[in-house]
């Protein structure tokens, strides 16, 4: 499996990691970026990041067997549509985004007859720090990566898709757009959304500086993703809001059982709740399956 050409549209850390990890594993012989930031593309080139500029997402797709689309899932429509007239017939085109179902329904409204050559994907992978400065070949390894296939895909293409991320070291899975959106809304949509509103919670108070001068790495570790691009937080909370705004309900329903036993002032009860919860962490690790999480 070799690509003559990946179109890599988004030259930010998720695209920019894809196409290290491709070079790595030998994978391409040409990557031409394009996107919107002129300086982010200076600084693709100078770090071997692409091979050359495109001046649109079309261009960039002219020729190419393999495209990715890495943007912000607001602008997924918009290079979806743009690359279809180009597309050629055996290409594999992906995404990188984080929710699913529009990315299939923007797909369907603009990709036509090239509709089956879209295999969505969201790679489990990414840093607090975006940009291409902190692209990385080993991003993937030993993370999730989460096809959401079209029943007008190809059977091998969707194979094809599996071994590519698969060769760059990810663990394939196979899922519902759904699923997934309901999935992620719990275990990354609503983290970063705690994220951003505890640290404000933190900080907007009267005494918030102080408190965070004597912040440890506790602190640290839980407002970490905090840091993450406001651009791309913004669109995928809004594009995931019915299900990220379900994940709420059930929040607040255990922060609430957490602040009746505070009320009450009962140390059994409340210490047997954080009990149960420490014990359910401790047998979670990241990347199990379900079966060895419970």
């Amino acid at each position: 499996m070799r690509f003559e050409r990946l179109a890599l549209v988004g030259c930010g850390l998720m695209g920019g990691s894809f196409a290290l990890a491709l070079r790595r594993a030998g994978l391409v012989n040409q990557v031409v970026g394009c996107g919107p930031d002129a300086a982010a593309l200076d600084k693709a080139l100078r770090l071997n990041v692409i091979d050359a500029v495109a001046d649109s997402a079309a261009q960039a797709a002219q020729g190419a067997d393999l495209v990715l689309v890495a943007v912000p899932v607001a602008a997924t429509e918009g290079v979806l549509a743009a690359v279809a007239p180009v597309l050629g017939p055996d290409a594999l085109l992906m995404d990188v985004g984080s929710t699913k179902r529009d990315a299939v329904a923007a797909a369907r409204r603009v990709l036509g007859e090239r509709l089956a050559r879209f295999v969505p994907a969201h790679p489990i992978a990414g840093k607090e720090t975006a940009g291409v400065a902190h692209a990385d070949a080993a991003l993937y390894v030993n993370r999730h990566a989460i096809l959401t296939p079209l029943p007008e895909n190809p059977a091998e293409l969707v194979q094809r898709a599996t071994a590519l991320w698969e060769a760059l070291g990810a663990r394939v899975r196979c899922m519902d757009p759904q699923a997934h959106d309901a999935a992620f809304a719990a275990v990354s949509h609503l983290p970063h959304l705690l994220a951003y509103a505890y640290f404000e919670g933190v900080a907007h108070q009267a005494e918030g500086a102080d408190f965070l001068a004597l912040a440890g790495p506790g602190f640290r570790d839980f407002t970490r993703i905090a840091a993450s691009d406001p651009v791309m937080w913004r669109d995928i909370l809004l594009f995931n809001r019915d299900e990220v705004l379900s994940q709420l309900q059930h929040f607040r329903q255990a922060l609430d059982g957490f602040e009746q036993q505070l009320r009450a002032g009962d140390a059994a009860p409340l210490e047997d709740h954080i009990r149960q919860v420490a014990q359910a962490r401790a047998r979670w690790h990241l990347g199990a399956p379900p079966s060895q999480s419970r």
